[in-house]
């Protein structure tokens, strides 16, 4: 394995160790069983998750292509992105944060 692979593999396994940190049963996706289109880091129900742990996210638009075009029906496309040192970042689309947003809003008024 090339050893941008296995940065991104342990960048995989980091993030899933960190959201499990947060109460949510994750784990790395079937991809690197050969299956393709899978999310690299599964569990959070409802969103398609790209992991990206390199130093310099040259395309931010890329990963988040990759993710829409990977995301099943009805599953948020998401890039989680870090470099060395770094915390950890989320990139969504405009619409689902405000879908997001609108959504605590809602829930926040019913408190």
């Amino acid at each position: 394995m090339t050893n941008s692979k296995q940065k991104g593999a342990r960048g995989e396994r980091e993030l899933s160790s960190k959201l499990k940190e947060y109460g949510y049963r994750t784990r790395r996706g079937q991809q690197y069983c050969g299956a393709n289109g899978d999310a690299d880091v599964v569990g959070l129900n409802g969103v398609h998750i790209e992991v990206k742990r390199v130093e310099r996210l040259k395309i931010i638009y890329d990963a988040i292509t990759q993710a829409k075009t990977d995301a099943n029906e009805g599953e948020m496309p998401t890039v989680f992105h870090r470099k060395d040192r770094c915390e950890w970042l989320v990139t969504l689309r405009l619409d689902d944060y405000m879908k997001m947003y609108r959504a605590y809003e809602e829930l926040k008024g019913a408190v």
